[in-house]
């Protein structure tokens, strides 16, 4: 047994149980343990014990405020086979943790939060205490003090930068203005998160260069303004301005996917500046409006009061004209279009004669699709969204026929003239409506459901 998996109430009530179960698991890797185990209470201290003496290939432990005790027992040689690490409001002497960590040979992650004492000297070389360790993965989370400064001295040296691949940043000391040093020093790094709540906007006296990495495939860009800001223009549009600079300079060539909190970014990729106020390497000027861009990127967008990421894909077409070469964007709304053949699980009725059909996906308000062939689907009918199982969607009926569905951060409009035939017979004009609940092989409400294999209902 590797892996022990318990539910919240019998890890809490049932201590004892799992401290003898534990105890016959010399090979266990992943445990769910009680709460009281990472705060260092004293109902715990059996159970740590058994971990300590009978399972000493852990791979994965947390410390919260009050088990500091417990945290400077590794240096004691428990658990040499740590890979991830989480540090939670604890309070040790820089020495300590530094200690700590070095007694930790195989460590890969580690997670610090909340602990606003802990600076750049954290990174520093000190000879009578051990480096602070190469990792592959590095999240901060409230640690004000730790800034680029620190992070670029800890990413100097070639050991530590060769397998450096991942950095989470929230709320810390690193400013998007000085977050372009940390990409220059992390060669190799692949993900990037930085999580920031701003209440200014971007200086625009001194020139900002454009944020560079020939590595990186990941980048959760995740800037909000503070609800305090009041104003017609809020300070984190800067923010967008300066990556979409960033990416038509053609600084980012690896990236794939992007997540913002801007759910206008998608539309804010296809205007391409004409003379960036951030970038001191600004692009040249192009007569095309994309020109800087020629890479596929996949953006997830959110706004503030939604749950669901909305996916829009950017794909650079080629455009030649007057004998020049270029490029265009093309943009692709992840959740409406699909181009799925029926050898890919959906069903024999979405391929006819034997070709994969180009089709919409509409959520039809009960958990279920109606799937519209675009040769049959009204000209009027722009655009169409999936809401996404369990509902949520408004419908619009002749009454409200602007009415909107919206479910997360995903939206759909309908209008027009009437039109269609096939799959959107038995609707009444061109509004789309929930279909019918079905009993037996008749629908209710006059709505017959054929059996044949033009019967998209789904």
């Amino acid at each position: 047994v590797k892996l022990l998996k318990l539910p919240y109430m019998t890890r809490e009530t049932c201590k004892a149980d799992l401290a003898r179960t534990v105890s016959v698991l010399p090979n266990l890797r992943y445990v769910d343990l009680p709460e009281g185990f990472y705060t260092g209470d004293a109902s715990s201290h059996t159970l740590r014990q058994e971990l300590h003496a009978r399972c000493p290939d852990i791979r994965r432990m947390k410390y919260n405020s009050g088990s500091e005790p417990a945290l400077e027992l590794l240096t004691h040689r428990h658990w040499q086979s740590l890979e991830t690490l989480e540090l939670s409001e604890i309070a040790v002497e820089p020495s300590t943790l530094r200690l700590v960590l070095g007694s930790l040979p195989t460590l890969q992650a580690l997670k610090i939060a909340d602990l606003a004492w802990l600076d750049d000297q954290i990174f520093a070389s000190a000879p009578s205490l051990p480096d602070f360790p190469a990792l592959h993965s590095l999240s901060l989370e409230n640690t004000p003090r730790i800034t680029a400064q620190g992070l670029c001295a800890y990413l100097s040296a070639p050991h530590v930068r060769e397998v450096f691949s991942s950095l989470s940043l929230r709320t810390t000391g690193v400013t998007i203005p000085t977050l372009r040093s940390v990409l220059w020093a992390a060669t190799h790094l692949h993900d990037l998160s930085i999580i920031e709540t701003v209440i200014r906007s971007l200086p625009l006296t001194e020139p900002l260069l454009s944020l560079t990495s020939i590595s990186l495939r990941t980048l959760h860009f995740e800037i909000t303004s503070d609800e305090s800001v009041h104003g017609l223009q809020k300070p984190a549009e800067s923010y967008y301005q300066y990556l979409v600079q960033s990416l038509h300079s053609k600084s980012l060539p690896a990236l794939e996917e992007l997540y913002v909190r801007d759910p206008d970014f998608p539309e804010l990729m296809l205007l391409a500046p004409s003379l960036p106020p951030f970038a001191g390497n600004s692009p040249q000027r192009s007569n095309s409006p994309t020109a800087g861009f020629n890479q596929t990127l996949c953006v997830y967008s959110k706004g503030l009061d939604e749950l669901d990421w909305v996916h829009t894909s950017l794909t650079p077409s080629p455009i030649h004209t007057r004998g020049r070469r270029g490029s265009m964007l093309s943009v692709s709304s992840g959740r409406p279009m699909s181009s799925y053949s029926a050898s890919r699980g959906l069903g024999p009725q979405w391929a006819m004669g034997g070709e994969a059909r180009r089709s919409v996906i509409v959520g039809n308000g009960f958990g279920g699709f109606l799937a519209v062939p675009q040769d049959e689907l009204p000209s009027s009918l722009s655009r169409m969204s999936v809401s996404g199982a369990g509902g949520g969607s408004e419908w619009p009926s002749p009454g409200n026929p602007h009415a909107h569905a919206r479910q997360g951060s995903t939206s759909s409009s309908y209008g027009g003239q009437s039109g269609g035939s096939g799959s959107l017979r038995g609707m009444s004009a061109s509004w789309l409506k929930p279909p019918p609940s079905i009993a037996g092989s008749a629908g209710s409400g006059g709505h017959e459901r054929r059996g044949s294999r033009h019967d998209l209902w789904r």
